[in-house]
């Protein structure tokens, strides 16, 4: 595998350019969207639980923002990696190209969107007076780990969309279940023992709370914690892989 993206390095590359410039065609303020987007879902969602729910907690904004900063990559990802292969029917079908070259190419498009984004995360962490330790290097780990299992995800999303075009509307639904279930903007140390267990079974969920133990309570995760996200991205992976081996050869026939 890591053969072929070196020797389709620049067709790679070429994708990524590719899709970045698509997904901010005929916007005024471009590239922009990337940092707007989520300022404006934190904006919303300040304004409704602090305002209207009484969420008055330390450091609130911070904890908002780290939820809507990760499953935002999360959900980006998802949705992309899914109608990749469909997408781009028309260059697999006359050039023989790895396929799921595609799903990286998208899969890296949205790790620039969230690399931009995460800078506007530093400078409000700074306005919200958190201190800014050698743990935020902590950081790039669970990154790394969603990156996998998005990618993961997103070869096997792929391949079902494929077959079934209801995938689309029934993974609209199941990103809004993930998104009620990820403690995003609300807190979860009132929960019982048995039900930290299902948050815990939600892989968004856990990448969330990974980087809000560095960020807002300055210390280091435990290594379970380490080894359940390697260990999610993994599984994801391994899944991914086996199902894409497996309807490789078929997905020619369904474009």
């Amino acid at each position: 595998m890591f053969l072929k993206l070196r020797r389709y390095k620049f067709l790679l590359v070429e994708l990524v350019k590719r899709d970045f410039k698509h997904k901010y065609k005929g916007t005024v303020l471009g590239v922009g969207w990337s940092l707007l987007s989520p300022l404006l879902t934190l904006l919303v969602m300040k304004l409704v639980f602090t305002q209207f729910f009484g969420r008055n907690a330390p450091h609130y904004t911070t904890y908002l923002f780290v939820g809507i900063l990760v499953f935002g990559f999360f959900s980006e990802s998802s949705k992309g990696g899914m109608t990749a292969l469909v997408g781009n029917s028309g260059i697999f079908t006359k050039v023989n190209v790895p396929k799921y070259i595609f799903l990286l190419s998208k899969n890296a498009q949205t790790v620039v969107n969230f690399a931009l984004t995460l800078l506007v995360f530093f400078v409000f962490c700074l306005i919200d007076d958190i201190n800014f330790t050698w743990r935020f290097i902590l950081m790039i780990y669970p990154i790394v780990t969603l990156t996998l299992f998005n990618i993961g995800l997103g070869l096997i999303l792929s391949a079902l969309y494929m077959f079934f075009r209801d995938m689309q509307h029934i993974w609209s639904v199941a990103t809004r279940l993930i998104m009620y279930g990820s403690a995003i903007f609300y807190m979860t140390d009132r929960f019982s023992p048995d039900m930290m267990v299902v948050f815990r079974c939600n892989p968004v969920y856990d990448h969330i709370a990974f980087i809000r133990k560095i960020v807002l309570t300055n210390t280091t995760p435990e290594p379970w914690e380490f080894a359940l996200l390697a260990g999610f991205a993994a599984v994801m992976l391994l899944i991914g892989g086996l199902l894409y081996k497996r309807y490789n050869t078929e997905f020619l026939y369904y474009v």
